[in-house]
């Protein structure tokens, strides 16, 4: 059987081929090829996707994949025609029996479906861009964002504003390629409920998403090696990732734990230190600042910068607690690896998360809008050590189901064959 992936970058294989650096993002993707790699040797893989620096289609073979690089920006808001030639292209060259778009929020897998057809084609759902829109702000006020505005969003880049408005067009393509595919895979309530009221003539293909293999190690978490009072939150640079409503909380925290400290995972985008950063200085950056100064709480906020998953895995071990104060998520990836290393969570009520936790035994809920829930919610692990450490093996036990690798790979192939006729 012949697969060909649409996928929103290439992997470590492709990157190392061309003497590139490799990117952070798609680990599980990769993941998952490895994994049927294993199962099923004689399928071929192909994975495609747009990489800037290219300049015409592009076919490399690296680490038993073939690999398409299409010219073009990746992340947009608009049609972009000009590939179809490509997909057309890689078609006939691949000749491939399924072919499985990851994700629906960028507009080259209906591209493809524009140009090719969409039989034998699946979606497997990441977020729902459009459902997202709904979300961006996270209860932020327009007029705080205004009092924020830099110079660089305004004449330079984009406000939040702007990219609320860039993810509702997104939504709007991402809508008319799940209209046109019959098959759908997700693993989540909320992702099957929001695809099929956009298309419910789809068939929906239940399947777990597999994740990087250091989340697997047997070095789990534990209370006698983590630092106390410590909070981890896996990224925050958008504001329907909540960091705001976890600043609104710290008074309370701190009042009870006055030594908590938060480490969040990428670059710091609140500090201005040298030049560049305060030409770039952006919107939501200003406004979190300014968010942190009125509560006088700087120096309880650490940014590790970009960093691969060891050392993420390292992070959740080192954290009293994983965070995940979201405005909308489907199943992020960060909260299933907090369970797998068996980091006790605290996450926000919505999207798919309550499919992942189970109050008071995997993970502790509550509402969004709610910081004084989310305050108590951390000052419970932070008190209760049976609690703690109770969730954490209920959390691990529950994650090696649900992201157990050799299971998931065997659901995908039986959803290829089944879309395939084989």
């Amino acid at each position: 059987m012949k697969v060909l992936w649409i996928t929103n970058n290439l992997f470590k294989e492709y990157f190392d081929q061309k003497g590139l650096s490799a990117p952070f993002t798609g680990g599980w993707m990769h993941s998952l090829a490895l994994k049927l790699k294993e199962i099923a040797p004689d399928m071929e893989l192909a994975i495609a996707s747009r990489i800037k620096s290219v300049k015409q289609l592009e076919e490399v073979k690296a680490g038993g994949f073939t690999f398409y690089a299409l010219p073009g920006l990746l992340y947009r808001d608009s049609y972009d025609a000009s590939i179809e030639k490509d997909w057309k292209e890689i078609a006939q060259r691949f000749s491939p029996d399924v072919v499985h778009i990851h994700g629906s929020e960028y507009p080259h897998g209906l591209a493809y479906v524009n140009a090719v057809g969409a039989e034998k084609v699946v979606v497997s759902i990441q977020g729902i861009v459009s459902r997202y829109a709904r979300n961006y702000a996270a209860g932020i006020k327009i007029s705080e964002m205004l009092k924020n505005v830099t110079f660089y969003d305004l004449f330079i880049a984009s406000t939040p504003m702007k990219d609320q408005k860039k993810y509702a067009r997104q939504g709007y393509l991402e809508e008319e390629l799940l209209r046109k595919v019959n098959h759908v895979i997700g693993r989540t309530t909320w992702d099957h409920d929001h695809t099929w009221a956009i298309n419910p003539y789809a068939t929906y293909h239940f399947c777990n998403e597999t994740l990087r293999s250091p989340f697997y190690s047997d070095r789990k978490w534990s209370l006698d090696k983590c630092q106390r009072h410590r909070i981890f939150l896996s990224q925050a640079a958008k504001p329907l990732k909540g960091i705001h409503k976890l600043i609104d909380a710290m008074p309370l925290i701190l009042r009870s734990y006055p030594d908590t400290e938060v480490y969040v995972a990428g670059n710091d985008f609140i500090h201005t230190v040298s030049l560049r950063d305060k030409l770039k200085y952006r919107t939501f950056g200003r406004y979190i600042n300014s968010l942190i100064d009125k509560y006088d709480i700087k120096d309880k906020f650490h940014f590790t910068g970009m960093i691969d998953a060891d050392s993420m895995a390292e992070q959740y071990r080192l954290a009293n607690v994983f965070v995940s104060p979201s405005s909308i998520e489907n199943s992020p990836n960060s909260l299933g690896e907090a369970q797998l290393v068996g980091c006790p969570v605290v996450a926000s009520y919505v999207g798919g998360v309550p499919d992942m936790v189970e109050n008071n035994r995997t993970g502790l809920l509550y509402r969004f809008e709610e910081t004084e829930m989310l305050a108590s919610a951390v000052c419970r692990i932070f008190g209760d050590d049976n609690l703690a450490q109770n969730m954490a093996v209920n959390e691990i036990e529950v994650a090696q189901k649900r992201h157990d690798g050799v299971r998931n790979a065997k659901r995908m192939l039986e959803i290829y064959k089944l879309i395939a006729c084989i």
